[in-house]
């Protein structure tokens, strides 16, 4: 008998998570996911669903995500622990007709809340459905150490800091073309910081909160994980190059243009010009 822990989004959510903790990103309960779904994904597990699916207000309406289907993770919840029992860590929710609350359809057996994050989750799928015209499907936020090192010591300016990554590995001007967006550090699971980083989200598919990690969009968990996993080893090379004096040589402006036209990309124009 097919059951929800078998679903692909299930499954998926559990290896992205269990990877995420592998990686050393996600500490304790730190870090975010959560994947917009069709009713198509989960209309086969409807025998899985709460007889008396529990509803929570939204601190701020979402009425573009109306009548929309996720799988989160739970606040407090340690990644490390996904894998053991996804229905303890996991929820699956639909946001109402209204787009002012959302009900838990599955998951968070021990009980608890979707994560603290949810406010930023669902403000930047909005705007990240609309730019990508329905595309993007996955939020993920998680602690990439080097990413946040690289916070203390570079200019917080998405030019710089974009530059930065792209002369870090070749690959990181083809994956994230757009740049890297940057917020102030602003206190988290506010709607507040969660407004703000919606706003990058228009422009951008990363967005770094200084001091404290990164948010990555996509169309897919191995496209939001690859995407933090590549600016994440870049980062990983700039602090070892810092450590052993700094850069010699490094990839020019002209290669970074080449690189671009090579492989399709439009690379953002103010990073490209920085000296």
């Amino acid at each position: 008998m097919q059951t929800i822990l078998t679903s692909w989004f299930v499954q998926g959510m559990v290896k992205a998570t269990t990877d995420m903790w592998l990686k050393g990103w996600d500490e304790r309960n730190g870090g975010n996911v959560s994947l917009r779904l069709t009713p198509e994904d989960v209309a086969p597990y409807r025998a899985d669903f709460a007889l008396q699916p529990r509803t929570e207000k939204l601190s701020e309406p979402v009425p573009d995500l109306a009548d929309t289907w996720f799988l989160v993770t739970g606040s407090g919840k340690f990644f490390r622990n996904v894998q053991l029992s996804p229905a303890d860590n996991l929820a699956l929710l639909r946001v109402n007709a209204a787009g002012d609350a959302y009900s838990i359809f599955w998951g968070l057996g021990a009980g608890g809340l979707p994560t603290s994050e949810l406010a930023t989750h669902f403000q930047s799928h909005a705007v990240r459905k609309q730019v990508t015209h329905g595309a993007d499907r996955v939020i993920m936020h998680c602690h990439a150490t080097n990413l946040i090192a690289l916070s203390f010591v570079l200019d917080l300016d998405t030019d710089h800091f974009t530059r930065e990554l792209w002369e870090g590995s070749t690959e990181c001007l083809v994956v994230f073309p757009d740049g890297v967006g940057i917020i102030p550090w602003m206190v988290p699971g506010t709607d507040g910081i969660g407004n703000a980083t919606s706003e990058k989200m228009h422009h951008h598919s990363l967005v770094l909160w200084p001091f404290h990690g990164i948010f990555a969009s996509g169309p897919s968990l191995d496209d939001a994980f690859g995407l933090i996993d590549t600016a994440e080893k870049s980062a990983e090379i700039m602090v070892k190059v810092r450590s052993m004096g700094g850069k010699r040589q490094t990839i020019s402006r002209d290669e970074l243009i080449a690189l671009g036209k090579r492989f399709g990309v439009k690379p953002l124009e103010s990073a490209l010009n920085v000296e």
